[in-house]
């Protein structure tokens, strides 16, 4: 199988904010990261793998607090290791709490605010609380946090600076749905505006609601990476399938048995189910017939492109 190509190729634009060159990490005999290069620009990348597979390890290497084994990772071209100048445009979100129960949400984001030499960090702190919606329980001590109360108070006292580059460690953790929908709000206004984020998960709903763009990891490799859908229309040893509604289904199916680029359909009570390994040649030939057998298509639609299909079958294989 092909692998869909890497957002940027290194070093090859000023938009690139994000690098790893050939990096890896291990802890003693383990291998956390395995020789993962990548760039990335700004908008949202969902960071993809299963529990355990190195998307922290490389989150943390990106924040500079990880020191690669080998390779480097980059941030707006400067190496990210020990690059306490880089804290002015990043911020990052710890997968674990970090944070001081014996403080209100609005002196914990306070102090972030005064950490990183703001001109007025009370009114920084009240826009970062404001943009995460937490404004009615920013008095309460951290103690009496909820877990995806914490989750976004992180979350404020990452943004306070106004970073253009956001990292975020499993960022929806423990929050309900409500407070994710906000989030996910939140990060693409943000990302609208020009910033680079990514955000690490290992729950196919969010990366696929949040980001068209991804860097799929398992056991510490980058397995692929890239707009998920354009990856999966790679895996050319899997079939695609597809369904189809038209103005006579059953004519329709048989015109197209006959094409060389399908070789399957079912016919239903309302539409086709129609099964072809060649994704481009079938999404032409399909109008091309219909349109010789003077029948009106009325949908065409790729039902198993979702990040859920292309990342069980990356992780099976």
């Amino acid at each position: 199988m092909k692998t869909a190509s890497e957002t940027q190729p290194a070093g090859s634009s000023p938009a690139v904010t994000i690098e790893a060159v050939n990096v890896s990490h291990w802890y003693g005999n383990v291998v956390a990261v395995n020789d993962v290069s990548f760039s990335l620009g700004p908008g949202i990348t969902g960071l993809l793998g299963p529990n355990g597979a190195g998307k922290s390890t490389i989150l943390h290497m990106a924040a500079g607090f990880l020191r690669p084994s080998k390779g480097t990772v980059r941030i707006a071209g400067e190496g990210a290791w020990q690059n306490h100048e880089m804290y002015a445009s990043v911020g990052f979100v710890p997968e674990r709490e970090a944070v001081y129960p014996f403080l209100t949400g609005y002196q914990f984001v306070l102090l972030n605010a005064r950490l990183y030499g703001l001109s007025d960090p009370a009114d920084a702190t009240r826009r970062a609380i404001r943009a995460v919606a937490m404004e009615a329980a920013q008095e309460r001590r951290l103690g009496g946090y909820s877990k995806g109360m914490k989750q976004r108070l992180k979350v404020a006292a990452a943004i306070v600076h106004d970073p253009q580059i956001l990292l975020l460690d499993e960022p929806f953790n423990g929050t309900d749905p409500a407070q994710r929908l906000q989030m996910m709000d939140l990060l693409r206004r943000m990302a609208d505006e020009g910033r680079t984020i990514v955000f690490s998960s290992h729950i196919l709903d969010e990366v696929e609601r949040l980001a068209r763009n991804v860097l799929v990891i398992v056991a510490g490799r980058l397995v692929a990476s890239g707009d998920f859908r354009a990856i999966r229309r790679l895996m050319t040893d899997r079939p695609h399938t597809f369904t189809v509604q038209s103005s006579n289904n059953r004519r329709l199916a048989v015109a197209l048995v006959a094409d060389e680029s399908v070789f399957g359909v079912e016919l239903g009570d309302e539409h086709l189910t129609v099964r072809t390994s060649q994704f481009a040649d079938f999404t032409r030939a399909a109008p091309r017939i219909a349109r010789a057998e003077g029948i009106t298509l009325h949908e065409l639609l790729p039902t198993d492109e979702s990040l859920e299909s292309v990342f069980s079958y990356l992780v099976k294989r």
